[in-house]
């Protein structure tokens, strides 16, 4: 697989994306009403602003469950092959989990874990 079969799979996407967006422009009528601009809540007709400001917290504590999500995903490959690698592979996520954990100790000295 060389560049060529690279650039043709890119012009087949672009291609492919510009005639569904042409072929969507010609089956469907444009229409603009002000319904359409407001942000759908389930039927319920919306009261003062649609925009809330939510805890920066949500978002680290999100983050933080990410980064351990993650980790999980590098862990698998490591639980198969820890038999065939020995004491390198023992050492090696010894180290990713002690990094992992200062990421934990700092996030909880900043206070990313307690809910305000």
């Amino acid at each position: 697989m060389g560049a060529g079969s690279l650039i043709a799979l890119a012009i087949a996407a672009l291609a492919f994306a510009g005639i569904a967006l042409s072929i969507s422009k010609l089956v469907l009528k444009a229409s603009t009403n002000k319904q359409k601009g407001e942000p759908y809540e389930c039927g319920v007709p919306t009261k003062g602003a649609s925009r809330i400001q939510f805890n920066v917290g949500y978002y680290l504590f999100a983050l933080i469950f990410l980064i351990f999500d993650v980790e999980l995903v590098f862990l698998y490959p490591w639980a198969v092959v820890v038999k065939n690698v020995g004491w390198v592979a023992l050492v090696e996520i010894l180290i990713f989990f002690f990094i992992l954990f200062l990421g934990l100790l700092y996030a909880h000295k900043k206070g990313a874990l307690e809910w305000k």
